[in-house]
């Protein structure tokens, strides 16, 4: 049987496994927040079990003592959505850091199944997370979403610009066009196009052309591209 202090140290390794490949790609909750949630999840399942030891001699029938095993397991499970909830970060179209939390969840999981001696399932697990998440980024590359942006233009009044937006938007084929919101400042004497747009990842090596070809637009003022909200 393995020891409490290889038990502990175990849990640290799997978790600080999984959190250096977060704080690879950047994420906030990495190598150091894995290993301590790992090694404490383990320490309060051992803990819990060991309180069962040391009252297992009280009788049931005469004691007032009911002790659960896995009541500060539960616990730990139920607190960690917070530590989670803090990982994640919502964007006007999309939500980052949710594969951060699911890790964190996932940890404190792994730290208590070897706290309770469940070290094979444990290990298997950590394989299985540490191999979908190096494996995510070049099976996502493979896949085709679609984002929402928008792009904003803003001119000295013109005739005929927003056609002439769309014309240069319909040279890209994957870039379709939601929807437009427009303003007018009179006093200024200038007109704001929020365009919303619909299209592929791989579209966006074409932003930087688009945004040239419409600088050089006449009595052009102000071109931006930016994350929009999904509708």
């Amino acid at each position: 049987m393995i020891s409490h202090v290889g038990k502990l140290l175990l849990a640290a390794a799997l978790g600080g496994a999984i959190g250096f490949e977060r704080e690879s790609h950047g994420q906030a909750a990495g190598f150091r927040t894995y290993l301590i949630v790992g090694i404490a999840s383990c320490l309060m399942m051992m803990l819990s079990l060991h309180m069962e030891e040391l009252f297992s001699a009280l009788a049931v029938d005469k004691s007032v003592v009911r002790l659960d095993p896995g009541r500060i397991a539960s616990y730990a499970i139920a607190s960690m959505g917070f530590l989670g909830a803090g990982a994640i970060i919502k964007g006007k179209g999309s939500v980052r850091g949710l594969t951060t939390a699911a890790g964190l969840w996932s940890v404190t999981g792994i730290g208590l199944s070897i706290g309770a001696g469940y070290v094979v399932p444990a290990v298997t697990t950590t394989v299985v997370i540490l191999a979908s998440l190096y494996l995510a980024y070049p099976i996502k590359a493979l896949s085709h979403r679609r984002i929402y942006t928008v792009l904003s233009v803003k001119a000295v009044t013109t005739e005929g610009l927003l056609g002439r937006i769309k014309d240069i938007l319909a040279e890209y084929e994957d870039i379709s066009l939601q929807f437009v919101n427009y303003h007018r400042d009179i006093s200024a004497n200038t007109v704001t196009y929020r365009i919303r747009l619909h299209h592929g990842d791989e579209s966006q090596k074409h932003w930087s052309d688009i945004v040239k070809r419409l600088a050089t637009m006449p009595d052009m003022k102000e071109v931006t591209w930016e994350e929009s909200d999904v509708p």
